[in-house]
Order: C-alpha cells, then structure tokens, then sequence
C-alpha cells in the first residue's frame, strides 16, 4: 500500500476536463504540482454525491489559495460515468480521474472488493503530492467518511 513519502507509479489513468480527456500515466500528470488527489468507491454514490465532491467543489477556491495546482478525484469508473457525474455536480474546478480497469487503485494497494455492491473499488482517501510524492495520506476505514473530507485535508495545508 502506498504510503507518505512515495512516488506515484507511472500507471495511466484517464483525466477529463472541460477542454477533454486525456490518458496518461498518473506520475505525469502530478509531476511539478501540489496536487490534491481524492477518492471515492464510486460515482453517484450517495456519500460520494451528497458530501464528498461536493466538499471539495465548495473549497476549490480555498486550495487553489494555499497554493494547491489541481484538485483531482479518482473513482474506478469508466470515463463517460466520471464525466456525467461531474456536470451533474458542477465540478468543473476538479479533475476527475476514470480508472476504469482500477489499475491505478491497485497500484497503490487502495483496492477493496465490495462484491455485489460495485465489485472493485477504491478505498476512500485523500492524499496531497507534490511533484509526484506523497506528502500527507488520509485512508478511511471501511464504510467511515472522517479523514478524507475537503475541510480535513484544508487544514493539513
């Protein structure tokens, strides 16, 4: 499992933005940034939907003032899921992160199997990286939503 101090491994993962999307490996597209990276077990899920996105949609503005680059948010869904939710969220000032195959999720040891609920998926988390290397690493245990809310990660800036 991925841990404070690690490099984010050079596995692709799919970026949509207002201007498109793009697949790249993860190392690139945080290299010589401070990113904030989130995730979530799935897209329009209800705590996902209801508190997590929206948290940081809500204090985008108050990173991007302490000197955050990108916002971004994984979950192991393909990349027209990630799209639809993030306009039905107006989360334009957030990137989202289809990783659809969950290759990203496994190479950083946050996989969970939920079964019949969604198969794999993300663990929740929130982590800060600066170019490219974990600097703060917030895991939630399962089912819980306390460490990796937008508000946490803003005080630990």
């Amino acid at each position: 499992m991925i841990k404070t101090g690690d490099k984010i491994p050079a596995v692709s993962v799919t970026a949509i933005t207002a201007e498109g999307q793009q697949t790249l490996p993860a190392s690139a597209l945080f290299a010589g940034k401070k990113v904030v990276l989130f995730a979530v077990p799935g897209a329009f899920t209800p705590t996902c939907s209801n508190t997590h996105l929206p948290g940081y949609v809500v204090q985008a503005d108050a990173f991007f003032a302490k000197g955050v680059d990108m916002i971004a948010c994984l979950s192991v869904n393909d990349a027209f899921v990630m799209r639809a939710w993030g306009e039905s969220q107006n989360a334009e000032a957030i990137i989202l992160l289809a990783d659809g195959g969950a290759a990203l999720t496994r190479a950083l040891g946050l996989e969970v199997d939920t079964a019949d609920f969604g198969g794999l998926r993300s663990r929740r988390y929130a982590m800060v990286i600066e170019d490219g290397v974990v600097t703060q690493l917030n895991i939630e245990e399962p089912k819980k939503f306390e460490v990796s809310d937008a508000q946490t990660l803003l005080n630990l800036l």
